[in-house]
């Protein structure tokens, strides 16, 4: 017994780092690596996503949502934003005429699901794109942010588990998700928080910054990952899927992120990268008294 332990650890490790590598790759190098890197990964995740909700005996529209995501994957890559709005307004329309057309019931819950399909394996992704090509006379690129997320979300992972297996006695989510501690939930917090203040010594970053961004990180990553949960457990699945050997499926591996990513782009695109808006508060305040 002990040997298969060790041989499943040995396994999720080399899965994990090889999967880990890849991604931070194609982010490093971005451009169109990471466009192609994101297109798969999404691929995979809504194949996962709709199987997942085919138990609970709803049927979204696979396709309709794989075409939603790589039209946004290109309007995002070319930078025509302006063309996102017409994009997600057709594609709701097409949802519609998919499930009119099909004539599988339950009619409002494939509608529903395929909208959700939509927004949660392919538009929240999509910022990752928006995080990376971040710019200001400061930072060249978001890619330290990304970095810093990447970090945080990975240590909220691992304290949560190291704390929560060896102090964890008040669950979290005893519903949705039994394992899950809210001692563990804080000992991830609080490895986030410091990872987060650590990357940002590297890219020039305030220490409260650092630590807001962590924060961030951590508190949407463990939403995230009661999110993904919560649709398990409704539909009465373990796991997403196995196409990851030691993980289970690619949700059950990024559904930390998905929460994450457009939160943190939206926080640094606000507060770090375009501070034109905050500098005129601060003077109108500094006027008030």
């Amino acid at each position: 017994m002990i040997e298969l332990g060790l041989n499943k650890n040995a396994t999720r490790m080399l899965t994990g780092f090889i999967m880990g590598t890849i991604v931070m790759l194609c982010i490093m190098y971005g451009d169109i690596s990471l466009l192609l890197m994101l297109v798969v990964l999404l691929g995979f995740g809504s194949r996962e996503y709709v199987k997942i909700l085919n138990h609970k005996g709803f049927y979204p529209s696979l396709k309709v949502i794989y075409l939603t995501e790589i039209i946004l994957a290109t309007v995002v890559y070319f930078k025509r934003f302006d063309l996102v709005a017409i994009t997600l307004t057709i594609c709701a329309m097409c949802s519609f005429m998919w499930v009119l057309f099909r004539g599988k019931q339950p009619y409002i819950a494939n509608v529903a699901t395929t909208l959700l399909g939509m927004v949660y394996c392919g538009w929240f992704p999509l910022h990752l794109i928006f995080l990376r090509d971040l710019s200001c006379p400061k930072y060249d690129s978001g890619l330290g942010f990304v970095v810093l997320m990447f970090t945080a979300i990975l240590l909220t992972d691992v304290g949560c588990y190291y704390v929560g297996t060896k102090l964890g006695k008040h669950k979290l989510a005893p519903v949705i998700s039994p394992n899950k501690t809210i001692e563990g939930s804080i000992g991830g917090m609080f490895f986030a928080i410091l990872g987060a203040v650590v990357i940002g010594l590297f890219i020039d970053l305030s220490w409260y910054m650092s630590a807001i961004a962590g924060v961030i990180c951590t508190v949407f990553a463990q939403i995230g990952d009661l999110c993904e949960s919560m649709l398990k457990r409704d539909a009465g699945v373990k796991d997403s899927g196995s196409s990851l050997p030691g993980h289970g499926g690619f949700l059950d591996r990024t559904d930390s992120f998905i929460l994450t990513i457009p939160i943190m782009y939206y926080f640094c695109k606000c507060f770090i990268f375009q501070t034109d808006w905050m500098v005129t508060l601060v003077s109108h305040l500094k006027g008030l008294f």
